[in-house]
């Protein structure tokens, strides 16, 4: 008879003397437990004790958290957590110099558990901890470290363990970042910007930096005031990734919080074709921008060091914000009234064609003018500010222009005067292509929406040119002339071409090109009849597989086809997956393990300390959850860690990438799948446990071409034959069945 639920068995342990099975009553108060266990050890005052998980981060078991506790789990009997944090509070505070680096030692692993954080909280911890930071090297005993002769690591150690325990009190959430002082932010901007500091107080003061910004808007201003980009420059060349990793997510944090005045001073530096229009010029930032590029190309992108996930999705930010630098401008109509903007539009026509000031009277230049705007191919011959009234593209439309005009003079004029001069209505428009393909860019890279959380998609050649936005821009209006012709398109096909275009940059895209000439290498080889081949191909399986008696054949194929992706998917979850905790810092995340068992009928997990390279045996993994007890699986805004998180729109990524497992009696096993094909492979291999449909995209396309596949092959025979759409007639009964063979 199987025990009932609500009794579990677990090992407890206590140094230096023999362990205790139990069978632990889940719905006896915890206290009630812990007295019977110290009464077995003859301890007294249970109330001075607590039960801690004996493996992984050790935390605290309360009575909300005690449901949690599997059978066959190890446990620990240890001092409260208000014990604990009374006493690390004192040796903190002593002046025994051993003494204290343990205390801190052990309170930098403590802080992580919540229980103890709220404890050490309620007693000023943070207060104390922030007041050893401010004073700097006047630590009290500083100086006997001089007089003992000891060596200076000990106070680094001492002060990365003591940063280290802050960051982790402080992530909780339970005190406001509001509350930090001016000194303390000095202090630590004084360890950032230090030329020789050790690795790890580096590590630990960019990251601080970085949640002060993030926290608090109060305090960004202040940040701001003692860390500049310039000075973080320093850190990107170094050769270690993770300092790297720091440097640039403090950059992306302070990017990213910036007011609205300091970004329009950006958007002026990026943008000096309207710089005049701003009123604001910063020389010394547009030129440590510049600097800054130029040193994530060579040191991070470039580097000996593969680019790690963390690294590619700062990265990726911050080429989001760089983007988002435009939106101001995408959103900003033409005003049709403004001189110095309708100059612009002039500009562009003297370039092309050259033309000087005519003296001829006003009448007959405004006429030549208009046909100049048509040759040009704005929309509005008349008046082509109109056409840059719609947002998006708006102005940055124009810029685009002025910069190929500029820039590329002679692409420019090639450009225009050939489809100008051309008399059989294949002209390709330039202003109208120009419009929209802004408006497409805007919408290929999401310019103005803000960064995913679980993102990487960065591009290495938008950190290769000061100006790779307008370079992508003169790249592509250069492709969609290229297209226009291959296509022999006319006004009248201009979507049909715009649908073609898009497609190119997407593919050209997907290949990652390190430099804008790679880039162009892509396109070249993705010219319009590629294109076309390559939708013949992809559409192959719909239409070729139409006829009737395909289509019957392909059901009678299916059912093994979805067997076959069941057993693949079921095989992949007995190799298992890590999986990453969600928590407010990324780069402290920690991991855990999960995978099938080969008879799979059991669930096996576990944490980790970091990401495992290969497969992680069962006997890591500690808990375990029977198949046949679970109930469902859930995906989306249904799973219980993503109830308080759907809300938040830097979550949408997490979001889509997490289900999770209920399973008797009420209990959940959350997960947040790396990235989408593990999400697909997981919920499928789940239903598929459960017997039920395996309803992923990823299904749906390995079905699609695993059937395309199967029945190409069984065709192969019948090729150049066509085939009926109903079967041949039977054919009459004869006359006479009398009739024989001759063998002889």
């Amino acid at each position: 008879m199987p025990p009932p639920s609500d009794i579990v068995k677990v090992a407890i342990e206590w140094p230096g003397a023999n362990a205790q099975l139990i069978e632990m009553d889940q719905k006896r108060p915890l206290s009630s437990i812990i007295r019977e266990v110290c009464d077995g050890w003859s301890l007294s005052g249970s109330e001075q004790f607590a039960l801690r998980y004996a493996d992984g981060p050790q935390l605290y078991i309360t009575e909300q958290s005690r449901g949690d506790i599997k059978n066959g789990t190890i446990l620990r009997l240890a001092i409260s957590p208000t014990r604990a944090a009374r006493q690390l509070l004192e040796r903190i505070q002593s002046h025994g110099i051993d003494a204290r680096l343990e205390a801190l030692k052990e309170l930098a692993k403590l802080s992580a558990d919540p229980t103890f954080a709220a404890e050490f909280i309620n007693m000023e911890g943070i207060g104390t901890l922030a007041r050893l930071v401010e004073s700097g090297t006047h630590l009290p005993s500083y100086q006997d470290f001089c007089k003992v002769n000891l060596n200076v690591n000990v106070f680094g150690e001492m002060l990365a363990f003591t940063l280290t325990a802050f960051l982790e009190l402080m992530d909780h959430g339970i005190v406001s970042w509001d509350l930090i002082s001016l000194s303390f932010i000095k202090q630590i901007a004084g360890y950032v910007n230090q030329p020789m500091v050790d690795v790890s107080i580096l590590q630990r003061s960019l990251a601080i930096l970085e949640s002060m910004v993030l926290n608090s808007h109060s305090l960004y201003h202040r940040v701001a005031q003692e860390i500049t980009v310039g000075q973080l420059i320093g850190h990107l060349q170094v050769s270690n990734q993770e300092i790297q990793t720091y440097a640039i997510a403090l950059i992306n944090a302070l990017f990213l919080k910036a007011p609205e005045d300091r970004r329009q001073r950006n958007t002026a530096e990026k943008h000096p074709v309207f710089s005049s229009h701003c009123g604001i010029t910063e020389m010394a930032s547009s030129l440590a921008q510049k600097h800054l590029r130029s040193i994530i190309l060579n040191h991070v992108i470039r580097g000996n060091r593969p680019i790690k996930a963390e690294m590619a999705h700062q990265l990726y930010v911050l080429q989001v914000l760089t983007f988002n630098l435009l939106e101001e401008r995408m959103m900003t109509k033409m005003d049709p009234n403004d001189q110095a903007q309708r100059d612009i539009i002039f500009e562009l026509r003297r370039i092309a064609f050259d033309g000087e000031n005519d003296p001829t009277g006003t009448e007959k230049r405004k006429a030549m003018y208009t046909k100049d705007y048509k040759m040009l191919g704005f929309t509005n011959h008349v008046n082509p500010a109109m056409d840059f009234t719609q947002t998006p593209p708006g102005m940055l439309a124009l810029d685009n222009m002025l910069y190929l005009a500029k820039v590329h003079q002679d692409t420019y004029i090639r450009i225009v005067l050939e489809n100008s001069s051309r008399e059989d209505k294949h002209e390709c428009p330039f202003g109208r292509c120009a419009i929209e393909l802004t408006r497409m860019l805007c919408e290929i890279l999401q310019v103005g929406e803000l960064p995913n959380e679980g993102c990487n998609d960065y591009h290495p050649m938008f950190f290769t040119h000061d100006r790779a936005w307008e370079e992508f821009f003169c790249v592509c209006i250069q492709l969609l002339n290229k297209t226009w012709k291959e296509m022999r398109a006319t006004a009248e096909d201009f979507n049909k071409v715009m649908q073609v275009v898009r497609e190119q940059i997407t593919r050209a895209l997907a290949m990652k090109p390190s430099s804008i000439d790679q880039l162009k290498t892509k396109l070249r080889g993705l010219n319009y009849s590629e294109i076309l081949r390559l939708r013949q191909s992809e559409r192959m399986s719909q239409d070729d597989f139409q006829s009737p008696p395909i289509i019957e054949l392909r059901e009678r194929i299916q059912p093994e086809i979805l067997e076959l992706i069941k057993q693949q998917r079921l095989n992949r979850l007995c190799e298992g997956s890590c999986f990453r905790k969600l928590g407010n810092r990324r780069r402290q995340e920690k991991f855990w393990f999960c995978r099938l068992s080969l008879n799979h009928k059991v669930l096996h997990y576990g944490d980790l300390d970091e990401s495992p390279q290969g497969e992680v045996p069962f006997e890591l993994l500690s808990d375990k959850i029977p198949v046949s007890d679970i109930k469902s699986v859930v995906t989306g805004k249904d799973c219980p860690h993503m109830k308080e998180k759907s809300a938040l729109k830097q979550n949408k990524e997490v979001l889509e990438l997490a289900f999770s497992v209920l399973y008797d009696p009420d209990e959940t096993l959350n997960f947040v799948a790396p990235n989408k094909y593990e999400y697909c492979i997981w919920t499928d291999g789940l239903c598929a446990l459960l017997g039920r449909e395996m309803g992923s995209d990823l299904t749906r396309s390995d079905l699609d071409t695993l059937i395309s596949m199967e029945m190409k092959l069984r065709l192969l025979d019948l090729e150049n034959i066509t085939i009926p759409e109903a079967p041949p007639p039977v054919p009459k009964e004869p006359s006479s069945y009398n009739f024989t063979y001759n063998y002889s």
